[in-house]
């Protein structure tokens, strides 16, 4: 497996766009090697106390798509026990 569209990454984040464009938040995509996806979020998001509920979001969406084996937030934005639960959700 090759690399995932990152347009496809951004479209996916869905209704967060809106949030991180009012807070002038901006979703980086770093790589996409192997379906691993590796993102940072930055601008608004830096020190935002909101992030990891954000970045919760973005994990949920993105791991429901194809061709993602994994999603990557580079800064550590998603804490672990945000992840499992999401994991488990979605029968991870």
């Amino acid at each position: 497996m090759g690399m995932v569209d990152e347009q496809l990454i951004l479209a996916s984040v869905g209704p967060v766009q809106a949030i991180l464009d009012a807070h002038e938040g901006v979703v980086n995509v770093v790589d996409t090697t192997d379906g691993i996806i590796m993102i940072s979020l930055e601008g608004g998001c830096t020190g935002c106390s909101s992030t990891p509920m954000t970045a919760m979001q973005i994990y949920y969406s993105l791991m429901k798509l194809e061709d993602v084996n994994d999603v990557v937030f580079v800064n550590g934005e998603l804490p672990a026990y945000m992840r499992s639960f999401i994991d488990e959700k979605l029968g991870i």
